[in-house]
């Protein structure tokens, strides 16, 4: 593991270090363009190894003054020997399972990663790093059905699926190694964020995709879940940078971030079909309703019970009044802005790829 020294003309360089879970993921690149930007030495972990690296994201591994580590949160003893000899200034915990319903098959997996994985990663901090700051991507999901319908940070815990439940003991784990050790310790809780590096299994880009995939004749058609359930979509990159607000406050504290405006999933399919050109006609109700091209009448939406949550949450809205007070954050790209980003991104992709 390398660390920064003297440049060539001789003089010491006291580059902030920063260690990044999951940097190979949408948050994690993202978070890592923005640290580089800063003029930090970033040393970024990921389970998936360098040759899986999404192309929109290999500038990152050729940056001088990034260095990349195979990790997994499971290996406590690897995460121990990457704290103590990093020692860095600022740890953002961003590695996850993260895909909600897939949470629901590998149970024991889920805690292991998303709860445990937190717990290895505070404990190598408060015994080889005590001045390390660190971040911890919470998830709006560890409200699940409480109430009210928008949600801030005294809002209590509700999970409504395994995913949650981890994020729900990671939050309080963040908190006690706050409270009882003084370690700096941040948890952002961060509602549905999106952007054209989201996994394809997600929602949002399952959608945009497919809409970019029927007007080049690459897909014929969508199957989705609840049309009706309504998420606060963001823009990731809005997030990372409040992410790194975080850590760089004067104090320690736990922030929820959020759009405050709520969409619901027929509302971002609309939109992503008509940035794509296509004018959608609905039919039927239920698991028999579809979405027809107007245009030529065929089916390009269906709905399927199987893409339905075992409990799922009908409506998620954040209050980020907290961050925007005391942190001045704001989001700068809107829902209609980043869905058209998105299409315009699986419309390039798919032009330029031969395969579906």
């Amino acid at each position: 593991m390398r660390f920064p020294g003297p440049d060539r003309s001789g003089t010491i360089e006291l580059k902030k270090v920063a260690l990044v879970t999951g940097c190979l993921g949408q948050d994690g690149s993202y978070l890592a363009e923005l640290l580089l930007e800063k003029g930090y030495h970033v040393v970024g972990m990921d389970s998936a190894g360098p040759e899986k690296c999404p192309d929109d994201r290999c500038n990152i591994l050729r940056h001088r003054e990034f260095e990349f580590l195979e990790g997994d949160l499971k290996d406590a003893g690897r995460i121990e020997g990457m704290v103590r000899a990093a020692r860095p200034d600022e740890l953002y915990n961003l590695a996850a399972q993260s895909y909600v319903p897939a949470s629901w098959c590998d149970i024991l997996d889920v805690l292991d990663i998303n709860a445990m994985g937190a717990g290895r990663l505070l404990e190598a901090i408060r015994r080889h790093s005590p001045n390390t700051r660190f971040f911890q991507a919470s998830s709006a999901e560890m409200f699940g059905t409480a109430a009210p319908d928008v949600q801030n940070e005294a809002t209590g815990h509700h999970p409504r699926s395994p995913y949650g439940c981890s994020k729900s003991f990671a939050f309080n784990l963040v908190r006690n190694y706050r409270e009882a050790f003084g370690i700096f310790a941040c948890n952002g809780i961060l509602f549905n964020h999106e952007s054209p590096r989201r996994g394809f299994q997600f929602v949002t880009r399952k959608i945009t995709r497919a809409a970019a995939g029927i007007r080049l004749g690459r897909v014929e058609k969508v199957v989705l879940g609840n049309l009706d359930a309504r998420r606060d979509w963001g823009y990731a990159p809005d997030y990372v940078r409040a992410m790194w607000m975080m850590l760089r406050h004067r104090g320690a504290d736990d922030y929820v971030v959020a759009t405050g405006k709520t969409h619901t999933v027929r509302m971002l399919v609309e939109l992503a079909f008509a940035v794509a050109g296509i004018g959608l006609d609905w039919t039927g109700k239920g698991l028999k309703e579809k979405g027809l091209d107007c245009r030529t009448g065929k089916t390009v939406v269906e709905v399927s019970k199987e893409f339905f949550r075992p409990g799922d949450i009908k409506s998620s809205s954040g209050n980020a009044g907290k961050i925007k007070r005391v942190l001045g954050w704001r989001p700068k790209v809107d829902f209609d802005s980043m869905i058209r980003l998105m299409v315009e991104y699986d419309m390039k992709t798919f032009s330029q790829s031969t395969i579906k």
